[in-house]
């Protein structure tokens, strides 16, 4: 099993989620954070002074996958999150030792 968890664009996560749910990939976490990184934040205007934004909303998403679907999953999200614009966001893949359903007791695969 692999964990996925993708950094991207808030107005992204809809179309993210579609391409998950497509390819059977049902659960997933998400949460609204804020970062940066080459996109280097944006400067705004406030009645009529400059200041600058440096961390950016972006949406995290971490979602547990099989291995055999890992490579899909991937794929998935790069297309659904991507604009071809700096800031489209990250994914980082890592291995899981073990899942657990708290439920029934599952583990593994089954678990997922």
């Amino acid at each position: 099993m692999k964990q996925i968890t993708a950094v991207i664009r808030p107005a992204k996560v809809d179309a993210v989620k579609t391409a998950l749910v497509a390819i059977d990939v049902v659960g997933m976490t998400i949460n609204d954070v804020r970062g940066f990184g080459r996109q280097k934040g944006q400067v705004e205007r406030y009645r009529g002074n400059a200041f600058t934004v440096d961390f950016l909303p972006k949406v995290r998403i971490t979602a547990v996958v099989a291995d055999d679907k890992v490579e899909a999953a991937i794929t998935a999200i790069s297309e659904a999150a991507r604009t071809g614009e700096i800031g489209d966001g990250k994914i980082f893949v890592s291995a899981v030792e073990t899942a657990i359903r708290i439920r029934t007791g599952e583990r593994g695969d089954a678990a997922l």
